[in-house]
């Protein structure tokens, strides 16, 4: 039986909301539309106010790493935030701080990140597994590899560090217990990928970019249903070295992204082969430069 779809009523009101224009000034408002006897079918909805954790989980209390698991030589609190540092000399490579609260399927998720330099690579992972050691994992040298100072650009930085220092080799083996795979809400110091949905460790790698709501099924490569908005005017809405309001909603087989109030990619997996209904929640740093997390919550449904 072919799965239902759960799609977000803006999206379900292309093509009909736009022919319910409000009646000219003055004119009498009629039935159904705000008269006497109807709805008030004019009225904005209200704001979703970012603060509001009412029904909400707190996932960190801001003052220790409780209820997480990963490399505490990487991962720290600093300020009321979850902080990880990688720099030239000594980079961390691609590594994960896991959520121990289980793993959930339909949920919600608020979030602050903040990552600051242009090489810095990040995101918060869902609906993820943990890997076999090495497996699936970017390794130095590749495409947005470990070591890679550039993200998923390339290799990266050649030779020493600006600093004169030997360039760094990450200790992939020590991180190796904390290696995620599955879908995420990336993020990048360029802002080129940040919003997108990304998966690693499946081979599906970047399936809905930043701007695009994508459809995937079984046999077929991911189709592009309808794009969100332009790319780059989206990507306006990033605060570069700013902190970043993060909104996951994961629904059935429906994946959106929000980023400070604005749709990033919406991607919906009708591909169940490689769908994955629940998983591990898991924060990321890769690259080089800092990332901070702030002011995380989840809503199961």
């Amino acid at each position: 039986m072919r799965r239902a779809h759960w799609i977000p009523a803006a999206f379900l009101c292309l093509g009909v909301c736009a022919a319910q224009t409000a009646p000219p000034a003055g004119a009498p408002a009629g039935p159904g539309r705000g008269g006497r006897g109807g709805f008030m079918g004019f009225s904005e909805p209200d704001p979703i106010d970012f603060e509001d954790h009412a029904g909400w989980k707190p996932m960190f209390d801001g003052k220790t790493l409780d209820g997480w698991d990963g490399n505490k030589d990487i991962w720290q609190v600093q300020d009321g935030a979850i902080v990880a540092i990688s720099t030239c000399e000594k980079p961390t490579g691609t590594t994960y701080l896991i959520w121990q609260g289980g793993q959930p399927g339909d949920f919600e998720l608020k979030a602050e990140l903040r990552g600051e330099g242009p090489q810095i690579n990040s995101g918060i992972q869902y609906r993820s597994f943990i890997q076999e050691p090495g497996a699936g994992r970017r390794g130095a040298g590749a495409p947005g590899g470990a070591g890679a100072a550039a993200g998923r650009g390339g290799r990266g930085p050649q030779g020493p560090c600006p600093s004169g220092q030997p360039r760094g080799v990450p200790d992939m083996a020590a991180n190796a217990k904390w290696n995620l795979g599955g879908g995420q809400s990336d993020f990048d110091g360029t802002n080129r990928y940040t919003g997108q949905y990304y998966e690693g460790g499946t081979q599906r790698g970047i399936v809905a970019w930043r701007g695009q709501m994508v459809r995937a099924e079984e046999g077929k490569k991911p189709r592009l249903l309808a794009n969100l908005g332009n790319r780059d005017e989206l990507g306006g809405y990033v605060k570069i070295d700013g902190w970043n309001q993060i909104h996951i909603i994961a629904h059935g087989n429906q994946m959106i992204h929000i980023i400070n109030g604005h749709v990033m990619a919406v991607f919906i997996d009708d591909d169940p082969t490689k769908f994955r209904k629940n998983g591990y929640i898991g924060l990321q740093i890769e690259g080089t430069g800092k990332v901070s997390f702030r002011n995380l919550w989840i809503k199961q449904q």
